[in-house]
């Protein structure tokens, strides 16, 4: 998109807000499996003119069952933790037989899927540094989902 001679003038920033807006809106729609009409008014009130919501609506039918097919295939639900399991790790010697002694830790996180498939459990190793950052963020979104159910 960005090498396209039409869109030479346009900040690249805004181009990519753009992109993301529209992929965005054709994924919600086929999430939702919505019809014309619903899309329609939803362009409308983002205030697109009638020319560009028919062009629109005219595309997003032509690949509507391509677009089902492949939100299918993705799943239906995003992977639960169930557990986590940790060890401390430490890497006494380089590759070159130089003495580091770096503690680091191996996570390895249960996941399971409302689906019946199954994934593999999610490993990876990180200094204390990472995981204290990870534990933070997960803390504040434990306390914004907190509040969130509060209202």
């Amino acid at each position: 998109i960005l090498d396209d001679p039409d869109l030479k003038d346009i900040d690249p920033t805004v181009l990519k807000h753009c992109h993301a807006a529209a992929a965005t809106c054709i994924l919600e729609a086929g999430k939702q499996k919505a019809d014309i009409s619903a899309i329609s008014t939803c362009l409308e009130d983002c205030k697109l003119d009638k020319e560009r919501i028919e062009q629109f609506c005219t595309e997003y039918q032509k690949n509507k069952d391509a677009l089902e097919i492949l939100l299918g295939s993705i799943g239906r639900s995003p992977l639960h933790i169930t557990d986590v399991s940790w060890r401390l790790e430490y890497q006494i010697k380089n590759n070159q037989l130089h003495k580091t002694y770096q503690p680091s830790y191996l996570v390895t996180l249960n996941v399971e899927n409302s689906d019946s498939r199954s994934h593999p459990d999610v490993s990876f190793s990180c200094t204390m540094e990472q995981l204290q950052d990870l534990v933070g963020k997960l803390k504040d979104a434990a306390k914004s989902l907190e509040r969130a159910t509060q209202m």
